[in-house]
């Protein structure tokens, strides 16, 4: 005996993305090539900073003086300033967070 029963439908195609979905998904992928190209630029002029002044320095201090090649001081102050920049996202990030609504006794 043959079964003759009909076979499950299966779509020919894939199901149709919404327009708002595609649109968000492109535009975030727009952002994150433009914070790529961003990041890459910045790391290009540092860069270009430290090799462009490899003399040395005098660094007054509060305390004192010394001397450092203008490349370390770029550096530093580039990693210094990230990490404050880090810091202080991460410190309004926990100022600004919405607080539990106190529960009714």
């Amino acid at each position: 005996m043959i079964d003759e029963s009909p076979a499950p439908a299966v779509p020919l195609t894939e199901p149709v993305e919404p327009r708002a979905v595609r649109l968000r998904r492109h535009a975030h992928r727009t952002n994150l090539y433009a914070w790529a190209f961003i990041v890459v630029t910045l790391l290009v002029i540092v860069v270009a900073l430290a090799a462009a002044n490899t003399r040395q320095m005098k660094l007054s201090w509060v305390v004192g003086t010394s001397h450092a090649s203008l490349v370390w001081i770029v550096v530093v102050a580039t990693v210094l300033g990230w990490l404050l920049g880090l810091a202080t996202g991460i410190v309004f990030r926990i100022r600004t967070r919405r607080r539990a609504a106190p529960e009714a006794s």
